[in-house]
């Protein structure tokens, strides 16, 4: 009896193994028969529930005008939480008044779960705060008239580097696939104030945050920095424990992600592969930010699998699955 039980799952996984093997081959043989246009197309269309274009000139992904995460806007809490979620980075917050409101713009660069990335981000409270609300005030997005020209340049240790620019909130760039120590990025960003009266109240929050004036340089109203080393962070025993075990897990997924999609060499076939053969570890590679664990609504979409709700609604409403696709 127990001779033909084991004889019954050794059949059982032999044929799971032969169909895995053969779907395999099956999702390999789709998305070599796509030119680069259409995968690209695809890639872009999966990733806009998000809130994220793919360049798919360079590889990489960065945030859109009206992604759902503006609803979300600022507060300290989601980079003290961020570590439990996989994401390590360097941050430099700049706070600064002008015109009757404290202002936030911050500098972030880092791990992002499997993906190498860094982050302008543009905010502002709705009054003058003082310096012990920084960390407990929340802060909104800049509104489309707020919105400031910026751009970022995240040099990597291999010699690679990414370019971004555009008039933004929150400017962004995620390269999937790619693992490395915040220390070892270097950001170089810059951004551009209307007037030198906010240009000049920039530069005061950039002086109280003890920046080194080397790396600092001002043209016109631009001001633009060079964010590498950091100040050394005094971090608790508990986010310490977080940022070290995550940055063991981030570097494990992404040898694991690179190794399971190894057929390919392109940054969108490994992609389009990860959507079709693991479409749950591809929502998990899209999780770019610290926002999903909240839900909103855009233009009558969500982020997939942000809550039981958003589940329900995702495939009638289109979140995450190409038209005429099927995960």
């Amino acid at each position: 009896m127990y001779a033909a039980l084991f004889v019954l799952l050794l059949l059982a996984l032999l044929c799971m193994l032969l169909f895995g093997h053969f779907r395999r081959k099956k999702i390999i043989c789709k998305i070599r028969g796509m030119d680069k246009e259409q995968k690209c197309s695809l890639v872009e269309e999966l990733a806009k529930p998000y809130g994220y274009v793919y360049h798919c000139c360079c590889g990489f992904f960065s945030s859109t005008v009206d992604a759902w995460q503006k609803a979300a806007g600022y507060t300290w809490l989601y980079d003290y939480m961020a570590p439990r979620f996989q994401m390590v980075f360097d941050s430099l917050p700049v706070y600064f008044n002008y015109r009757g409101r404290t202002w936030l713009i911050e500098f972030w660069k880092g791990q992002y779960g499997i993906n190498t990335g860094a982050e302008i981000g543009i905010y502002h409270a709705d009054r003058l705060l003082s310096e012990s609300e920084y960390k407990t005030a929340r802060f909104e997005a800049a509104e489309e008239n707020e919105m400031l020209p910026c751009s970022l340049q995240l040099h990597m240790p291999d010699g690679a580097c990414v370019k971004m620019s555009e008039r933004h909130w929150w400017l962004t760039a995620f390269v999937p696939g790619v693992f490395f120590r915040p220390a070892e990025l270097c950001l170089q960003a810059s951004v551009c104030f209307p007037n030198r009266e906010m240009l000049e109240a920039f530069h005061r929050g950039l002086c109280r945050e003890n920046y080194p004036a080397e790396l600092m340089g001002v043209q016109n109203l631009c001001m633009t920095i060079s964010f590498h080393h950091v100040r050394p962070q005094r971090y608790n025993l508990l986010t310490r424990f977080w940022r070290r075990l995550s940055q063991c897990m981030n570097r494990f997924f992404c040898r694991l992600f690179v190794w399971v999609t190894r057929p390919f060499a392109c940054a969108e076939d490994r992609i389009l592969f990860l959507y079709y053969y693991l479409p749950r570890c591809f929502r998990r590679l899209m999780r770019l930010r610290r926002f999903h664990r909240r839900c909103h609504r855009k233009n009558g979409c969500c982020p997939p699998k942000c809550c039981r709700k958003c589940n329900k609604r995702g495939r009638s409403r289109g979140c995450g699955v190409g038209k005429g696709e099927r995960p």
